[in-house]
């Protein structure tokens, strides 16, 4: 097997450096962008919740969790990947999409609390992260820290569902059409389009997992957003069709964007990892 070959499916290890590198690289450069999204979609509004001011609120937890569970997901998603095609002897892309939804599963453990952290700074709730951890642990334990689970992996795997097999397929189109494996910024490129489809057709999803995250406990009292479907039909009755679609412009943009950077920084990483001799 050449080296061409074998850096079409990564190690283990590998996919944990390069995804690892890629995720923080993300994070940390569009964090405003993100921002901005949670404020859009909070029940608050945008303007209660901060406007434009103080965009980089959350940014320390949100690098935290970045590395872990960008290097999460692509492990899983590379190892799944080679196994099935070991298995079968050949590559298709329901593979791919199999292989990224056991990748979000495994990566969400990680991005949830990040995430129930990161959006109540991000929203004003809480002024520090110590604060935003503590207040978090305090109002329910460690579960607390995985409210809207559920609905976060619900929208994870359409997305990945979506995203990876479009990304894997555009590559191989590309290749093929000149002749020669894609560079990393060519990629990039596939990867930043497949990331703008499947965000805007999983934004109702993605609005969804915030009220639940952004919802305030109070004892005795009902929840309001209760799990995906239901939270959905709250939105719906209350607000009506448009606003499952609130933050979609910044979410889009923050994925194109971050798709150019997160696919881009991963194949990079690899092909640097494996021109210099380390695999």
């Amino acid at each position: 097997m050449t080296a061409e070959e074998t850096k079409k499916d990564s190690p283990f290890t590998l996919a944990l450096i390069a995804g690892a590198c890629s995720g923080t690289s993300v994070d940390a450069s569009l964090h405003p962008l993100d921002t901005l999204r949670t404020r859009i979609q909070s029940e608050a509004g945008f303007w209660k919740t901060g406007g434009f001011k103080g965009c980089y609120r959350g940014f320390l937890s949100a690098v935290l969790g970045s590395a872990p569970g960008a290097a999460a997901f692509f492990s899983v998603y590379e190892s799944t990947k080679t196994m099935q095609k070991k298995m079968t002897d050949s590559e298709h892309w329901t593979q791919h999409a199999f292989a990224s939804s056991c990748g979000e599963v495994s990566a969400c453990l990680v991005r949830v609390p990040t995430a129930v952290v990161t959006q109540n700074m991000q929203v004003g709730r809480y002024s520090s992260f110590s604060q935003a951890v503590t207040s978090t642990y305090a109002s329910g334990g460690i579960g607390a820290f995985y409210m809207g689970y559920t609905t976060t992996v619900m929208r994870e795997i359409p997305f990945a569902f979506i995203q990876f097999p479009l990304w894997e397929g555009l590559k191989k189109t590309w290749g093929q059409f000149q002749g020669a494996e894609t560079s990393a910024a060519q990629g990039a490129t596939c990867g930043s389009m497949a990331g703008a489809i499947s965000s805007a057709l999983t934004t109702p999803l993605d609005v969804a997992k915030t009220r639940i995250m952004l919802e305030e406990v109070v004892p005795g009292q009902a929840k309001k957003y209760t799990g995906t479907v239901g939270t959905i039909s709250t939105i719906l009755k209350n607000e009506g069709a448009l606003a499952l679609f609130k933050g979609i412009v910044p979410r889009v943009t923050w994925i194109t964007i971050g798709g150019f950077i997160f696919f881009g920084a991963y194949e990079k990483s690899t092909e640097l990892l494996w021109t210099t001799g380390v695999w």
